[in-house]
């Protein structure tokens, strides 16, 4: 619901009523994860993707009907057979989508979750997308690390699913769920799609240079926080980055010490090194590489050439790091697309990121027989 947020709230607000979809299970080569969502507007205009083309339009017109009635609909998409002309996915894929009506009476939380996703607050969403009682769907529990707000229908469904929920958010995962009527274990009348929204995760740049412009572009298209860190200030300016949230002055390492100190550091950050100068990798990747734990990084890379891979790699050595550490780091830098310019650099890298985010091979989709899109 992330990408549908803002025009969703300014519907919220003016007391109009539209129709969000959301994908809420998903099968096969699914061509969107679960979370994905489509708003109808009022003036019948679209924001957002469930499928990214194959069943949009008997979303929409599910999404006129449901706005309507103002009753919400499950509705699974499979598998189209071209000669019956059934509205399903070509992919083989299989998404389950959640349409209901969303105005001030039937989510009057919205305005409050909207808030908490501005200000990087972790917040989830428990939303109830079948139950035997037709009067419990669409019901919400808005569901927050200290707290919770709303109702799924009782009491004791509410208590059964929060601390499901907050696992969940705290591991920034959306998931569909299912219980029993009153939030039984171990059956499965009544399902609840979670939605999380965690602060965006981080990608930090070290080195303000051209390639450094060009990652920073690639990390805010997929969804990063981008910081650019650089002990010189007459390269370090915001002009130069404006693809950066922040652009800061300062040693790379010590930056990147103070940033673990206030636990800004976790296990979906990403840490570019494209200073490739010793005095300021070698004591940064020393700082990045003896991380643990919940701040240990999910990537850390360093930009150079085989050379001067090499040569970093025996002053590392010389400050006591063994292979075990030594084997975190990617470096060169990115996937083999032979790139010569800042622009084909920053491809391979955000191609290296998605592929070990979803366990990608890097290969060409001609060499594999593997589904094309990740479960999830």
């Amino acid at each position: 619901m992330r990408d549908v947020l803002t025009d969703l709230v300014r519907s919220w607000e003016s007391g109009a009523t539209v129709g969000l979809a959301t994908v809420v299970g998903t099968a096969r080569s699914a061509p969107r994860q679960p979370g994905a969502a489509m708003v109808v507007l009022p003036d019948e205009t679209v924001v957002g993707s469930v499928s990214g083309g194959c069943v949009e339009g008997d979303v929409y017109e599910l999404a006129q009907d449901v706005v309507a009635d103002r009753r919400p609909a499950l509705r699974r998409y499979g598998y189209s057979d071209d000669q019956a002309f059934a509205v399903g996915l070509t992919c083989g894929g299989i998404v389950d989508v959640f349409v209901e009506p969303v105005d001030q009476r039937t989510f009057p939380e919205l305005g409050a979750v909207a808030e908490d996703v501005a200000a990087g607050r972790p917040v989830a969403v428990a939303t109830v997308v079948a139950h035997p009682d037709p009067a419990r769907v669409g019901r919400h529990l808005v569901v927050r690390p200290d707290g919770a707000e709303g109702s799924l229908g009782s009491a004791r469904v509410d208590d059964a699913v929060l601390d499901d929920a907050r696992g969940l958010l705290e591991a920034g995962r959306s998931q569909l769920l299912r219980y029993g009527p009153e939030g039984q274990r171990m059956e499965t009348e009544m399902q609840l799609f979670v939605s999380s929204f965690q602060p965006r995760p981080r990608m930090i740049v070290f080195g303000a240079i051209d390639y450094a412009a060009a990652v920073a572009r690639q990390g805010a298209f997929l969804g990063y926080r981008v910081t650019v860190c650089d002990a010189r200030p007459v390269f370090a300016t915001d002009a130069r980055f404006p693809a950066a949230e922040e652009v800061v002055v300062a040693w790379p390492h010590r930056y990147l010490e103070a940033e673990v100190e206030a636990g800004r550091i976790d296990n979906r950050t990403v840490i570019c090194v494209l200073t490739h100068d010793p005095k300021f990798d070698v004591p940064l990747l020393d700082v990045a590489l003896r991380l643990e734990g919940s701040q240990r990084p999910f990537y850390i890379g360093a930009m150079g050439s085989r050379r001067t891979h090499d040569e970093r790699m025996e002053r590392l050595r010389e400050v006591g790091l063994g292979p075990e550490l030594l084997a975190r780091l990617h470096s060169p830098i990115g996937l083999d697309l032979r790139g010569r310019t800042p622009e084909e650099t920053a491809v391979a890298v955000a191609a290296e990121l998605v592929a070990l985010r979803w366990g990608g091979t890097g290969r060409p989709l001609t060499e594999t027989d593997q589904p094309i899109h990740a479960d999830g």
